[in-house]
């Protein structure tokens, strides 16, 4: 495990953070505030995998841009298969302040293996990409107005397929949301794909299977469990339940639309519909949460970005999914110290190449 990179690009807004009571619940404590994530696979393949990417992406970018001019930009963003060198031109167009960046492409899994992986054939289907070794990093971004703090990120050891030829695996961020008691602890992550994989059905679920382990046990080894944690990604689990139930009682953390189905948790702009049971299970993209200490967390409204419903060609194969949480706590919650983030600059070079300089603020 090492730290991932961390890149300051220019500022053209800082989050703040509304210290009064939102409606705030009494259970929820005396204050609130609230912070949005945008989860997005912008599918920056490169060429032959994929053409048109590189104006795609720097589309979000300008789109996000623009979202900010009119103050609706998410506080933080998401982003899976940035694999592409545009990403940096996404993220200068789009104005945030803090950028993090996943596994890179010559990083090693970190922590103890699941059992399970023991009798996991690693190379299995060569013809698929398997035992190639990885061809680029993991394509995990994530993109901040508030003070990234800290990053840790692992790759995951097993994979299926064509993923094999990406590093892919989890980062964890910690924030210092201005205006919370806490710092804040966010997980960025993509799954093994199920079809797109081209190898046996049976082969990407076990890998799946053992990746949702890897996660777990990443999350359970390095979050800090008086902080807030919100969780979201590309975890490849769209019309398929086998893999969003396994080990489902032990994650550590509630999957935010399964919470906002039920009558007693309604969430502005996702609908409580019968007739469609198991809604979580119609997209591949997931956001999810757990309180910590005495701060509370809850999902308050969902929306999509990016969909079908804006002008203009679309810019990925997914939709963005926005999630806007809301903190709760107590006046008398006693705060962490004040943070000194790390910053970490490395040039922009198409080949990533560059010096990497750390510093603290």
């Amino acid at each position: 495990m090492t730290l991932a990179t961390l890149t300051v690009v220019p500022a053209l807004a800082v989050l703040t953070a509304d210290l009064t009571d939102l409606g705030a619940s009494p259970h929820e404590g005396a204050h609130s505030t609230e912070i949005s994530v945008l989860t997005y696979n912008i599918r920056g393949l490169p060429w032959p995998l994929a053409s048109g990417r590189a104006k795609a992406l720097k589309a979000i970018g300008a789109e996000l841009a623009t979202m900010r001019r009119a103050g609706r930009q998410p506080d933080v963003v998401l982003i899976q298969e940035g694999f592409r060198g545009e990403v940096g031109d996404l993220v200068k167009a789009s104005g945030y302040h803090y950028w993090a960046r996943g596994p890179s492409r010559s990083e090693r899994a970190s922590g103890a293996a699941p059992e399970g992986g023991r009798r996991y054939a690693t190379v299995r289907y060569p013809s698929f990409g398997e035992g190639w070794g990885k061809f680029t990093g993991a394509g995990l971004h994530m993109l901040s107005d508030a003070p990234i703090t800290d990053v840790k990120d692992t790759p995951y050891r097993y994979c299926a397929g064509l993923d094999c030829l990406a590093n892919k695996g989890v980062m964890l961020a910690s924030l210092a949301l201005p205006g919370a008691p806490r710092q804040i602890e966010i997980v960025n992550t993509h799954l093994n794909s199920r079809r797109a994989a081209r190898v046996p059905i049976a082969r990407s679920l076990r890998a799946h299977n053992l990746q949702t382990e890897e996660l777990m046990t990443f999350i359970n080894a390095h979050r800090d469990v008086d902080r807030p944690l919100l969780v979201g990604g590309d975890f490849n689990v769209r019309n398929a339940p086998d893999r969003y139930d396994y080990r489902s009682a032990e994650r550590p953390y509630q999957v935010v639309s399964e919470f906002c189905d039920r009558a007693a948790n309604p969430c502005e702009g996702q609908a409580l519909d019968p007739s469609t049971p198991r809604p979580w299970l119609r997209s591949q993209d997931l956001q999810a949460f757990a309180s910590a200490g005495p701060v509370t967390v809850r999902p308050i409204r969902i929306e999509t970005l990016f969909d079908a419903s804006r002008s203009g060609p679309r810019l990925s194969d997914h939709d963005g999914y926005l999630v806007r949480y809301r903190l709760s706590w107590d006046t008398a919650v006693v705060a962490d110290a004040p943070p000194k983030p790390p910053v970490e600059l490395r040039p922009q070079l198409r080949g990533g190449l560059g010096v990497k300089v750390i510093w603290r603020r």
